[in-house]
């Protein structure tokens, strides 16, 4: 029979690694389909948001002062820069002032704060895992459906996190490192938040040119299954490496 702690920690893990995968899937889903409504291609759509939904999710696993201190600093300049400049600001100039913003929220976060380095760069590990994980989908997997993309796209970005994240224990961070993270954190999380008011505030979801005009009625259709696919994926994956000695929470 299992001992009871080691029930507890596969409970735990199982709980966690299913609400991180069913986060990260949905946010997968969803963000693939407002990018390939903004005119991406096939192949950079899954990418990139499979590189978002990591860097989010990791974010608010690992790092989550630094990633509400980026979506505040997002908010901020969003509000302020569509109050002076109106609706007629474009994406990249919104996303570049939040992000600004961001930066400089996150260096001042590492200032404030002692031993962010670790949680920051795991946030950065995740960004790489999901890159790779969406690179496969751009190769091999556009077939497949949205549940089993999200459960093999979460199965690959656990397993690459957790390897990263253990190879990034023994390595100490400068003084340079924990700014830098820590700023490159809360920036892209700050420009992800402006993009996503600007998308859903200046331009109307049923009118955005691009391969499929019906935006809500593909995310409707697209989240679900994959926040399911994403639930199935995190957990399995989770209980997997909590069996093969990848506890969660450990830090080498």
């Amino acid at each position: 029979m299992i001992a009871k702690d080691r029930f507890a920690a596969i409970a735990t893990t199982l709980f966690v690694w299913g609400l991180a995968g069913a986060l990260f899937g949905a946010l997968f889903a969803g963000v693939r389909q407002v990018l390939q409504a903004l005119g991406l291609s096939d192949w950079q759509s899954p990418v990139l948001a499979a590189a978002i939904a990591a860097m989010i999710t990791s974010a608010f696993y690992s790092a989550m002062p630094v990633a509400l201190a980026g979506a505040m600093a997002g908010v901020l300049a969003s509000i302020g820069s569509l109050i002076l400049f109106g609706h007629d600001l474009s994406l990249t100039a919104l996303a570049g002032a939040a992000g600004v913003a961001g930066i400089a929220m996150g260096s001042f976060y590492a200032w404030m704060a002692e031993g962010s380095a670790r949680p920051s760069v795991e946030t950065l590990a995740g960004m790489a895992a999901g890159c790779c994980a969406g690179v496969l989908v751009a190769v091999g997997g556009q077939r497949i459906g949205t549940l089993v993309q999200a459960t093999g796209v979460v199965a690959v970005v656990g397993t690459l996190f957790q390897v990263l994240s253990r190879w990034l224990g023994g390595r100490r961070g400068t003084p340079l490192s924990v700014g830098l993270s820590a700023a490159l954190v809360a920036g892209t999380m700050a420009s992800l938040v402006a993009a996503s008011i600007w998308t859903l505030g200046s331009t109307p979801l049923a009118g955005i040119d691009g391969p499929n005009p019906d935006l809500l009625g593909q995310l409707r259709r697209e989240i679900p299954p994959g926040l399911l696919g994403g639930l199935l994926g995190g957990s399995l994956t989770g209980v997997l490496l909590e069996l093969l000695g990848f506890r969660l929470g450990e830090r080498p």
